[in-house]
């Protein structure tokens, strides 16, 4: 299956994601389909970061966004 999830980089302490389309069988940091965006939560405000189009497109293929991206896609206005 496809998903929609958060992919961790960032230093120790300090996380910075990226929002990426991954077969749920690869590792949270392996490989990946394609790159969405961004999420920041350490700044202040979060900051999200993402390409609507894309991610309504990946959507309507059938991927399935986590519950932490749900909640970024619908504060954003995507969903």
């Amino acid at each position: 299956m496809v998903k929609i999830r958060l992919r961790r980089m960032g230093a120790k302490k300090n996380p910075f994601y990226r929002i990426v389309v991954a077969d749920s069988r690869f590792p949270r940091d392996g490989r990946f389909i394609e790159e969405l965006g961004t999420y920041d939560p350490m700044a202040e405000p979060s900051q999200v970061k993402v390409d609507k189009e894309r991610a309504l497109d990946w959507i309507k293929k059938g991927a399935q966004p986590t519950d932490t991206v749900k909640a970024l896609l619908k504060k954003e206005g995507v969903l």
